[in-house]
């Protein structure tokens, strides 16, 4: 790709680095209980970095910091004058992730003495770990103030599209040839490699952890035998395609490819109905239709879809089953070969701009690998969620929103560069799939730099109030709409609050998808149960201080850092409303406008989920990636979050399991075109 064809992106970086140091006051907001007009006003103090110059104290000096799972604890030795060793404990972090980044991480901190270095990409909330543990360290031994600073501030003014790597020939030690190569093995890839492998083609599998990631259980179909079978008796589950594709559209403001989506729409049943018969045919899961559209005789202003599909666990199931157990033994019997802890480098073309394979790294003893694919190359990489630079770059907003929590995705963007780097263009917009299902503690905000709680209950209907208490939209509807709504407010945070009487009030909500806690009205199991989620609350998130529980609102006001006077005055506006049984404020629906008038009283501070990044390079109709001029890439396929053209703007979540869904049909679709080659 040529420098003038990715200009826009200078553009947008310069506007992430003005915004980084609003994303960065997130995380500056404990001891401040709410925003009274002082606060509003004044600016945190900040203490400058000191990474040189420093006297020591000779000895050894420990430290801990929160990683994403665990804490991260390091051991720093010094003598008069320097750091002289690092001992560096990220076990309890993310397997092949943050797990490995010790040994880079004291590298770049010894030869530089300071805390403040680049972190490992993909591995950015491990990394601030081990560089606030060394700040510590370096303090304790100084008697210095040190914090850590300047790296990760500046980190979205980077470049982080960067060249492709130049390997030297002599350098690739290792050849290996196959027809069909799937990079990438989560959802997409392992839909990709079974197609291609029963289709009758020679099948590579790269991928650069250990193991395979699972499939998420939401999978979004229009037209499913499994949904026609319950529209016979639920007609309303029906789906016109027409409307669905209308939906998409305006989610995301037109930014899409709509010929793109009607493939998702037009081959998504064929796709579900052939993993229903697998599942069947080997017998530890079934495939169950989430069958439920909401409250038909109070709709509200959003519409909910029944197109959502999960495997579930059948009584002779073995405990310990799982899908990707299911999809190895498929893969097995059709030859599917792997090459597990490699790393895609880059995209390898001819002369005449045709993919022909790749250059990979084997993550084990670091030689370099050139994989060639006589038919083709389906990428299966997934977004940039772990992408610090990237997300700083192209998704500042979507930085300042989050909470980071331990799951997600854990994908870091080097997919979707290998093929801007192979000439890729890229979507004009750029979006994340966001869930109201992360938490922080009362005395912090939300921003990319704190840490909390996964908050299941945080999509249910209740009231919830900015950290000057007070209610700001429906909270009823596509869960995006109420974190955009929440980035309008002070420190993008707000607050759930609810009562005792939370059991009646969540069954009688009516939710669709995976919030849903409660059976589908079609019988079908959803995610979780609500006795499950509850109990977690009541005791770990009581217990760890993340939830707020007290008898009266003023004690809740209080305990959340709100003013007391403003929240009470709000609650109890909120609770005429909901006897009225009219939202004269925001038009909730009637069903969903609940009181909060039973104590105990229960307040959690709220922030985004950040689960997976949305946009990547475009591809066409038959999932070939293409380039500015529209023209294919010949050889390179794409699907899943690498991808682009299907969603911008807003994840439309009330189609429950779209992008899994699209994802699983694209990749269907890829290997299909590639295995007839």
């Amino acid at each position: 790709m040529e420098k003038g064809q990715i200009s826009r992106r200078t553009f947008i970086k310069g506007i992430a680095a003005g915004a980084v140091s609003v994303a960065a006051l997130g995380g500056i907001q404990a001891g401040e209980y709410f925003l009274d007009e002082k606060a509003k006003n004044s600016k945190p103090a900040v203490t400058p970095t000191v990474s040189s110059g420093l006297t020591f104290t000779p000895g050894e000096y420990t430290a801990t910091a929160r990683g994403i799972n665990s804490d991260v604890t390091v051991t720093c030795t010094f003598d008069e004058t320097s750091m002289t060793d690092i001992v560096i404990d990220v076990s309890g972090e993310t397997p092949d992730i943050g797990a490995v980044i010790g040994d880079e991480m004291r590298e770049k901190i010894l030869s530089s003495q300071s805390c403040d270095v680049d972190g490992v990409s993909g591995a950015t909330i491990t990394s601030d770990a081990v560089k606030t543990a060394v700040a510590d360290c370096m303090s304790q031994a100084s008697g210095t103030t040190v914090t850590v600073g300047g790296a990760g501030e500046s980190a979205g003014a980077t470049d982080w599209l960067g060249t492709a790597p130049e390997i030297a020939e002599d350098e690739i030690t290792e050849t290996l040839d196959t027809e069909v190569l799937v990079v990438g093995c989560g959802s997409g890839g392992w839909i990709a490699a079974m197609t291609a492998a029963e289709e009758g083609a020679k099948v590579l599998v790269v991928e650069k952890r250990e193991t395979p990631t699972g499939i998420r259980h939401d999978i979004g179909a229009i037209g499913s035998k499994l949904q026609l079978e319950t529209e016979k008796k639920f007609p309303e589950f029906a789906i016109d395609k027409m409307e669905a594709l209308q939906e998409i559209v305006r989610y995301g403001s037109g930014y899409v490819d709509s010929d793109l989506i009607k493939v998702w729409i037009n081959e998504s049943a064929e796709m579900v109905d052939w993993l229903t018969d697998m599942f069947d045919a080997e017998g530890s899961f079934r495939m169950d239709h989430e069958g439920g559209v909401g409250n038909l005789d109070d709709p509200g202003r959003d519409k909910g879809y029944a197109t959502g599909h999960s495997p579930n666990l059948t009584e002779n199931a073995p405990e310990d089953a799982t899908t990707e157990m299911v999809f190895q033994k498929i893969c097995d019997e059709h030859g599917v070969e792997w090459k597990l802890s490699t790393a895609l480098v880059k995209i390898e073309l001819d002369d005449a701009g045709k993919a022909t394979g790749i250059l990979a790294q084997d993550q084990t003893d670091e030689h370099y690998i050139r994989i060639n694919a006589s038919k083709g190359i389906i990428m299966a990489t997934g977004g940039y969620c772990t992408n610090t630079d990237m997300m700083l770059a192209l998704q500042p907003m979507t930085m300042e929103m989050k909470i980071n929590v331990p799951l997600g995705s854990t994908a870091d963007g080097s997919g979707i560069k290998a093929m801007l780097w192979a000439g890729a263009q890229l979507d004009p917009t750029h979006a994340s799939m966001m869930f109201n299902r992360a938490s922080c503690l009362p005395t912090e905000t939300a921003g990319y730099k704190t840490n909390g709680k996964w908050f299941w209950f945080g999509e249910q209907p209740f009231l919830k109030v900015n950290l000057n208490g007070k209610r700001f939209c429906n909270e009823s509807g596509p869960y995006e709409f109420m974190l955009h709504s929440m980035y309008m407010q002070p420190y993008h945070t707000y607050c759930d609050i609810f009562d005792s009487n939370s059991k009646k009030y969540a069954e009688q909500f009516d939710e669709v998808g995976c919030c849903r806690l409660f059976p589908f009205p079609n019988g079908a199991p959803s995610n979780r149960d609500f006795d499950s989620v509850w109990d977690q609350l009541m005791t770990e998130f009581v217990d760890e201080g993340y939830l707020v529980k007290a008898d009266t609102l003023e004690e809740l006001a209080e305990g959340l850092g709100l003013p007391v006077e403003d929240f009470v005055a709000t609650v109890e506006r909120y609770n005429e409303l909901c006897k009225k049984g009219v939202d004269e404020d925001y038009g909730k629906e009637k069903h969903r406008m609940t009181p909060v008038d039973q104590a105990p009283f229960f307040g959690i501070r709220t922030g985004a989920w950040h689960l997976t990044t949305l946009n990547g390079c475009r591809i066409n109709t038959d999932m070939q990636v293409i380039k500015e001029d529209g023209s294919p890439i010949e050889g390179l396929y794409a699907t899943g979050d690498c991808t682009g053209g299907f969603f911008a703007t807003t994840y439309p979540n009330l189609m429950t399991g779209l992008a899994c869904g699209r994802t699983m049909t694209f990749a269907r679709h890829a290997a299909k075109q590639l295995a007839k080659k």
